[in-house]
């Protein structure tokens, strides 16, 4: 039992299922879990993000079994027949593990000419890119993953975009599930993934669930993985997500998250500049409400010189939501001519809402050119004025307000069914968090005036 783990940061949620885990490479994560357990309020990397929603339950596995009609209205949601993703490569997991009727080439969409897919459940070795002996969510991954996908593009192709589809269909039972996927791109190869995490329609808000993925991404010389996340769990559910990405010579890895759902959000990326002329860009935005916490965390890393990283975060917080941005870029003495930029952008909507910012660079080159920012504000008074001047109802007006400070930031996206995808989500999120009802109740008002 996990009797050494201090208090607050107890195993006890997943303690049933980590007792006799005999495989060398799992049994070594479960030993480093035992021993630093799950990270607390002490832990530099979460003081402003608590795991305290996973306590007081027992997180069974999930059960193979789900209603295909239930996954399929929502499949259908997220990728509606008529969009421009309809046509796009699909691969689907269903509690995670992976659903191959439901997935390409199932739905009459084969994967294309230069993509190599298996099952992590078929070829269950873990990727050395991730490091479970510094991430305890990475190591109860490294325990407890199931299934997962893999992808390998072979050198030079350019696969153009696929998507892959996270489905939760928890029931009753208190779950929890750890996909584990990689991504490897070839020299001179080009992918784009589109990744969506979203709950089935049986999952109302008291059902609670946990969904701890893990991503790690290779990116060989001179090529380009482009990677879209959209995260809309149901409102009881814990998403904790890690994403590593190695970039090789003149490769780039260019990331969008739109964050939108769950009770407490997590997603963390380790990204590596190991070769020169490298790039990585992680951005994106968090849209939260009521009690919502949503985290984003970077590390970046620049191992080689003449390398770019740009980081571009903007939050727009309701209620009594809190949001985080934790980024720090770590420049070797090697990597001189380093281009790095960090900025954080909060707008909070009400004045229980709270924005936590922790931009940090740790510098040993001596060439280099790094800054990083953060502002935090509300609506402009001025702004709102105009708009209502000119007979614009003020609900509606915060809203176009609202979406033209998210908007600046999804303009980092440059694909047209990528940003479709980011569009409607975000659209969909705005109407439930900025108050539709209260638009057309205002408008109705004044109209009958």
């Amino acid at each position: 039992m996990n009797a050494i783990a201090p208090v607050g940061r107890s195993l006890a949620p997943f303690e049933a299922r980590l007792d006799g885990i005999a495989d060398p490479v799992r049994h070594a994560a479960v030993g480093e879990l035992r021993r630093v357990g799950l990270p607390g309020p002490r832990v530099e990397a979460w003081r402003y993000t608590h795991l305290r929603p996973l306590a007081g339950h027992e997180f069974r596995e999930a059960a193979a079994s789900f209603d295909a009609d239930v996954v399929g209205c929502a499949l259908d949601e997220v990728l509606p027949r008529d969009g421009l993703l309809a046509s796009t490569p699909r691969l689907v997991l269903v509690n995670g593990r992976f659903a191959p009727e439901l997935s390409s080439p199932a739905n009459g969409v084969a994967l294309p000419e230069g993509v190599m897919f298996e099952r992590f459940l078929a070829s269950p070795e873990f990727d050395a890119l991730a490091t479970p002996e510094r991430e305890p969510l990475v190591a109860l991954n490294t325990a407890l993953a199931t299934d997962g996908v893999r992808l390998s593009v072979a050198e030079g192709a350019a696969v153009g975009r696929i998507v892959l589809v996270s489905v939760a269909f928890a029931g009753e039972e208190t779950v929890s599930f750890h996909p584990r996927h990689s991504v490897s791109l070839g020299t001179g190869a080009s992918l784009e993934l589109i990744e969506v995490a979203v709950s089935s329609g049986n999952n109302a808000s008291a059902v609670t669930y946990f969904h701890n993925p893990v991503l790690t991404c290779s990116v060989g010389e001179g090529a380009k993985l482009t990677h879209v996340k959209v995260q809309k769990e149901a409102a009881g559910a814990t998403h904790l997500a890690t994403v590593y990405a190695n970039i090789a010579t003149r490769g780039a890895y260019d990331s969008f998250t739109l964050g939108l759902g769950a009770d407490l959000a997590r997603h963390e990326v380790h990204a590596r500049l190991s070769g020169a002329k490298a790039a990585v860009h992680v951005n994106g935005a968090q849209l939260l409400g009521e009690k919502q916490v949503g985290d984003i965390t970077s590390v970046i890393t620049h191992a080689a010189p003449d390398c770019i990283s740009r980081q571009t975060i903007r939050n727009v917080l309701t209620d009594h939501a809190r949001g985080v941005f934790q980024g720090k870029v770590h420049v070797h003495q090697i990597a001189q001519k380093t281009d790095g930029y960090q900025m954080n952008q909060a707008l909070l909507l009400s004045p229980h809402a709270e924005i936590d910012a922790k931009p940090e660079l740790e510098i040993y080159a001596d060439d280099v050119k790094c800054s990083h920012g953060a502002t935090v504000g509300a609506l402009d008074d001025e702004q709102l004025f105009y708009l209502r001047s000119r007979g614009v109802p003020e609900a509606q007006a915060r809203r176009i307000l609202v979406e033209a400070f998210l908007l600046e930031v999804l303009d980092l996206h440059e694909d047209e069914a990528g940003r479709a995808l980011l569009d409607t989500a975000l659209g969909a999120a705005l109407s439930l968090r900025i108050g539709r009802e209260q638009i057309l109740e205002q408008t109705a008002g004044e109209a009958s005036e």
